[in-house]
Formats: C-alpha cells, sequence, structure tokens
C-alpha cells in the first residue's frame, strides 16, 4: 500500500488584508499553507496567521523568483502556486488530492474561471485561461521574470478539470493600477530583447484589441469584452511605449 501524498500551497502577499483570508481557507485541504509575505503595510500577516497559515516575512525579489523562493520554503513533496487572488474550489481540491495520488503526471495546469469588475469572463482569452499550478517537488519551477513568470518544466502536463476561480479585477480602479503596474514590469522584462519604439506599441495595441475582441471572441463577453479588449490594447500599448523610453535612457546614459 502506497503512502498518501501530502501537498503545500504556496501564497507570496503584499498588502493583500481583502484577499488573504479566504485565499487561505479555500486551500485548508492542504497539509501545509504557507505565506511568504514582502513587507506588508496592512494587517495580511496578521490575518494569514490567525487563518491557519505559516507565514514567512521577507523581501521582494520579482514574482517568479519569490515563488521559487517560496517552494524553496514548503515542506511539502506535492506544491499547489496559488496567488492572493485566487481560490481553490471545493471540486479542484477533491481532484488535486485525487491526481497526486495516481503518479499519472508530475506537473498539471489548471483552468481559472476570472472576473472582470463585476463578471466572470466566458471568451476574450479568459476562458480556460489554462495555468500550470500543480507540480512534484524538482519536476517544475517558476521563469525569472517580474510579471507573468510562468511555471517551466521539462515533463509532460496534465490536464486538471475543474477550475479555480479568480478575483482578477474587481473594479475599474484594481484595472488602472494593474495596467500600469504590469506595463512598466513588462516593459522591464523585455528591456534586453526588444528596443520598441512608437510605431512597435501602436502595433502591438491595435493588434491586441482585435486578437481579444475579434480573434478570442471577446464580443461575446458584451460591454465587458469590448471594455477588456480596451484595456488589452492600453496595456500592450503603454508596455511596448515604456520599453521604447526606458531603452532611450540607456542609450543616453551611454552616449
Amino acid at each position: 500500500m502506497t503512502n498518501k501524498q501530502k501537498i503545500s500551497v504556496v501564497i507570496i502577499t503584499k498588502n493583500e488584508a481583502i484577499n488573504i483570508r479566504d485565499c487561505i481557507l479555500s486551500a485548508s485541504f492542504a497539509d501545509e499553507v504557507l505565506v511568504l509575505d514582502s513587507g506588508s503595510t496592512d494587517n495580511t500577516v496578521q490575518i494569514a496567521k490567525d487563518a491557519g497559515a505559516k507565514v514567512i516575512e521577507t523581501d521582494w525579489i520579482g514574482y517568479g523568483a519569490q515563488q521559487n523562493r517560496a517552494i524553496e520554503q514548503s515542506k511539502e513533496d506535492w506544491i499547489y502556486s496559488l496567488d492572493a487572488d485566487e481560490r481553490i474550489s471545493d471540486e479542484l481540491a477533491n481532484e488535486i488530492l485525487t491526481v497526486i495520488n495516481e503518479n499519472s503526471f508530475y506537473v498539471f495546469d489548471v483552468p481559472r474561471r476570472s472576473l472582470f469588475v463585476n463578471k466572470f469572463m466566458r471568451h476574450s482569452g479568459w476562458w480556460p485561461d489554462r495555468t500550470r499550478r500543480l507540480f512534484k517537488r524538482n519536476y517544475a519551477e517558476f521563469t525569472t521574470h517580474e510579471i507573468h513568470a510562468n511555471l517551466s518544466t521539462a515533463f509532460p502536463v496534465g490536464h486538471l478539470q475543474s477550475h479555480m476561480i479568480h478575483y482578477s479585477y474587481r473594479n475599474l480602479d484594481s484595472v488602472l493600477e494593474k495596467m500600469n503596474r504590469y506595463s512598466s514590469g513588462s516593459a522591464r522584462d523585455l528591456q534586453e530583447k526588444n528596443k520598441g519604439s512608437l510605431s512597435s506599441a501602436i502595433a502591438h495595441g491595435a493588434w491586441a484589441f482585435l486578437k481579444t475582441y475579434f480573434v478570442k471572441l471577446g464580443f461575446l463577453d458584451g460591454k465587458h469584452g469590448f471594455i477588456l479588449a480596451i484595456v488589452n490594447a492600453e496595456s500592450s500599448y503603454y508596455k511596448h511605449l515604456k520599453l521604447y523610453f526606458l531603452n532611450s535612457k540607456k542609450d543616453l546614459n551611454q552616449s
């Protein structure tokens, strides 16, 4: 008889008081819930402790590197990486506990059902939005991108069927805040590979709108699909415009 496999859920945080309690409770099926906090100034840390998580306070070294740091600090063989604004559904929790004891795959992706302001999107590239999150230790690690790091593996990837819930944008303020923060971080991620230009920024912005609204069937999401297409266009435009100015500044400093 094989031993029951154990799992750690790891969560990285900074100022996630609005999210962290429900996030941790959704992971209560796990043998360990580990929160790696990087300088929260709200009561994220205390809420996490009260909810039953192990909390480690540390500095911030970028999204991917921070995820790998959390993985190193976790104790179980199986790991699920969960963002603070995500929730593991009961169906997904049961599926996770099943597959980690089957040894059919050592890395799994999972579909995400994501909220845009006040609507869960069904198109626009937001569903099923599969992302790798469940893996056995030493079979995968995160890339070191500052923004949108992903779980990299050389092994076959299994596909979980149950979804997790993603409260990605609760209101318009969060849309604008993330647009600015993500475009800045993404520009830095691209800086060594791409110079950027105004024409490139315009072209990328236009393509992002067309891709979201038409190719990814965003028009089927109604008004929200149109708004999201504009947001994606602006995000792509600003990312490449910031890239252009970053490299222009670097060239000026070197001249």
